[in-house]
């Protein structure tokens, strides 16, 4: 078995939370000891490595993320997330689940990365219910239980449908959680509650849900925690303030740091590290950072065997040039360097192949004008119209009503400063389209379309024109997935998805060069505001985000699941 002495390194240790200068010894997949003593020194070893007083860190753990956010597959995600140091992930697949159901999952787990990518059951796909989306996939009870028997899954994923979770009905989300305790006790439960506090908070983690990775405040990270909840925090939950609450309570124990979504072009240039590196920045130590984006991750999930430099745990661990900008030397997995991203990749990842159907999952019919029409009584005058009003700081949207002009019974709203949004089943299953009207997105000529669409993954175009629309839909449909824009009836810029019309296959880089011509496309030539126009538009269809969201069955009030009309009132 081969052993390793790491000499001279600043070792993290995490159960003082302080960094200690000692060589450490690794025999096979473990470290073995730390060593102090100049007998423990001439312990004879197969290699030894001169840290030249580089800073050794565990591997981070990201232990709320989506693989499917990257737009990639998990062997190519593998292959750019250890190069940033992190080297164990939980993935939530409910993306993929959506789209193909157990089998997606299944395709998935079957891959074989260098790095340790467990993952969490999809407990919420569809994310609400059949009636209020439709999905390509579900996961019931059946599936969950076969699940549960993986030995690649550490807890139920996200718990996104509040109204089900407390209802007095036997509802199938309450049905999968008793079914995990009955199976599997300690199986972490994690959840999805943005803005939901007082009895509704109460009700929720008495369902045994008790973790939450939404966009947090002061005041929701004291109320969380104090009633027993354990935060993940994600990006845009970093500031000042959120930072400053939890040193101030001490709250380390009850919080880890994780991704949740990280687009293509983002993920360039970095992962969970760049969290890390924003915490610090406003405000949180970095030895606590640290501790948050390890061994509180892997405590949470039960990942005993990792997440700390001690012996009996696995040798998964980082060597930084430097700690204050993340400057990554080498990345070891199971005690074997993996990553050296000054000279390049030491580990290749295995290819992965899909079932042939996985490339072909749009189908519809090619779009016309027409599809886009809405169609009142031919004396209307003008109607009263329900819209959504896009927030340009977060993925939140506000309900709004707008009077709109009326010409021989179809609805003028070109000239309103409006856009027109359509969201169309993809799946087969019946083709239907529903269409809505948004503000503060779009503020040009042409359109945007996309079949990544959280978390039903149907057919998604927005336009300030009809003909841009058509062109956008149907260039997605021709190619079997993706996001494009399209001006003049002229694709500017697309990202294929040719994995079920959410991922790619192709290398990162060539993708991330795609996205981020469509987000510059976005931004630039159709004045999209947002600081993620990317996330932006695909969330509009996300029913179980506050607080209206346009699905393919219509438009949805995401806490109550009440679908309301586009037009409110005709007059004559």
């Amino acid at each position: 078995m081969n052993t390793i002495r790491i000499r001279n390194a600043r070792v993290y240790n995490s159960y003082t939370q302080s960094f200690e200068e000692k060589s450490v010894l690794i025999r096979g997949e473990q470290f073995v000891q730390l060593q102090e003593t100049e007998e423990e020194m001439r312990q004879k070893v197969d290699q030894e490595i001169d840290a030249q007083g580089r800073w050794m860190l565990p591997g981070l753990i990201d232990i709320h993320m989506h693989v499917e956010s990257s737009m990639t597959i998990p062997t190519e995600f593998s292959r750019q997330a250890l190069s940033f140091g992190v080297t164990t992930v939980v993935a939530d697949p409910h993306e993929i689940a959506n789209v193909f159901g157990l089998k997606g999952i299944e395709a998935f787990m079957d891959s074989e990365p260098v790095m340790d990518i467990f993952y969490g059951i999809p407990s919420s796909v569809p994310s609400t219910n059949p009636d209020c989306e439709t999905t390509g996939g579900v996961i019931g009870l059946e599936e969950v239980e076969k699940l549960l028997d993986h030995p690649q899954i550490r807890c139920l994923g996200e718990v996104m449908n509040f109204k089900e979770l407390v209802s007095e009905d036997e509802t199938l989300i309450k049905q999968i959680i008793a079914l995990c305790r009955k199976k599997r006790p300690l199986l972490p439960l994690e959840g999805h509650c943005p803005k939901i506090s007082g009895a509704d908070l109460a009700k929720f983690i008495a369902s045994g849900v008790n973790a939450d990775h939404t966009q947090q405040t002061p005041e929701s990270i004291v109320e969380k925690i104090t009633n027993g909840m354990f935060l993940e925090m994600q990006g845009k939950s970093i500031n000042p303030d959120t930072i400053r609450t939890l040193v101030d309570h001490q709250f380390y124990e009850y919080f880890s740091l994780v991704t949740d979504d990280v687009m293509p072009d983002h993920f360039l240039h970095g992962h969970l590290n760049q969290v890390l590196l924003s915490a610090v920045k406003c405000g949180l130590p970095m030895e606590k950072a640290i501790y948050c984006s390890t061994f509180t991750s892997a405590r949470r999930m039960h990942l005993d065997d990792r997440g700390v430099i001690a012996p009996g745990k696995l040798a998964d661990f980082v060597l930084l040039d430097s700690l204050e900008d993340w400057q990554v030397h080498q990345v070891y997995k199971n005690g074997v360097l993996v990553s050296e991203p000054k000279t390049g990749f030491a580990a290749t990842e295995k290819p992965v192949s899909f079932p042939q159907e996985f490339y072909h999952s749009l189908q519809h019919r090619p779009l016309t004008a027409e599809d886009f029409v809405i169609r009142v009584a031919s004396e209307t005058q003008s109607v009263l119209v329900h819209g959504i009003e896009i927030n340009p700081q977060a993925t939140f949207t506000r309900l709004i009503r707008t009077q709109l002009p009326v010409k021989n019974g179809v609805v003028q709203w070109q000239d309103s400063g409006l856009a027109l949004i359509a969201c169309i089943e993809r799946y087969g299953k019946g083709g239907h389209i529903a269409l809505a009207f948004t503000q503060g997105g779009i503020h040009k000529q042409g359109a945007v379309a996309s079949s990544w669409a959280h978390d039903h993954h149907n057919l998604m175009v927005m336009g300030s024109n009809v003909q841009d629309m058509v062109c956008a839909a149907n260039h997605l449909l021709a190619i079997q997935g993706g996001y494009c824009v399209c001006v003049n009836e002229k694709i500017q810029a697309c990202a294929s998805l040719n994995v079920g019309g959410i991922v790619s296959d192709q290398p990162l880089a060539q993708l991330a060069s795609q996205v981020e011509a469509v987000r510059t496309a976005m931004e630039e030539q159709l004045g999209y505001v947002h600081h993620n126009a990317v996330m932006s538009f695909a969330t509009l269809s996300l029913p179980v985000s506050p607080e209206i969201k346009l699905t393919d069955k219509g438009l949805l009030i995401g806490k109550t699941l009440e679908f309301i009309p586009l037009i409110i009132e005709e007059q004559a």
